[in-house]
């Protein structure tokens, strides 16, 4: 349930996106933005305070499908605008993203997390989320950097 000031919508337009985007790590790009509403499986929801039509939070998930394990959810970012820290929307977030993946038939949702992010591994523990033991992330670069970092749409 989320606190009581705050509601939670799921982000349905490619505006709602590009008003979220001071709380991405970067903004929010218009074609990206109609790119991740356009993918199946793909969702963005926003905690809004009551009486206010910028967000102030967010948690996107992906779904992942493999033929032997059936649909799982990827919690993939979770942000709370620094003002509005410390009122438990991102665990509201979170429980909303779970709540919707149970709804979808996920048999699972995990999230990576660094380990020295304490406030991020405390919300996720107090949403029910458990520790699945240590692992290392390997990536691959594929970046254009006269993109700004960001590899082009395909």
């Amino acid at each position: 349930m989320p606190p009581a000031a705050y509601r939670i919508r799921r982000a349905t337009s490619v505006p709602q996106l590009l008003a979220a985007s001071p709380l991405f790590d970067g903004p929010a790009r218009e074609a990206w933005a109609a790119r991740f509403l356009a993918a199946a499986g793909h969702h963005c929801l926003l905690a809004y305070p009551d009486g206010d039509p910028e967000p102030a939070g967010f948690v996107t998930g992906v779904e992942m499908l493999h033929p032997d394990k059936g649909t799982e959810m990827c919690l993939y970012e979770l942000g709370v605008a620094e003002t509005h820290r410390r009122r438990g929307i991102g665990r509201a977030l979170t429980d909303a993203l779970a709540a919707l993946a149970r709804e979808r038939g996920c048999y699972d949702m995990w999230v990576g997390v660094d380990l020295d992010n304490a406030a991020a591994l405390a919300t996720y523990r107090a949403s029910g989320a458990v520790d699945d033991g240590n692992f290392a992330m390997l990536t691959w670069d594929f970046a254009d950097p006269a993109e700004g970092g960001a590899a082009p749409l395909g």
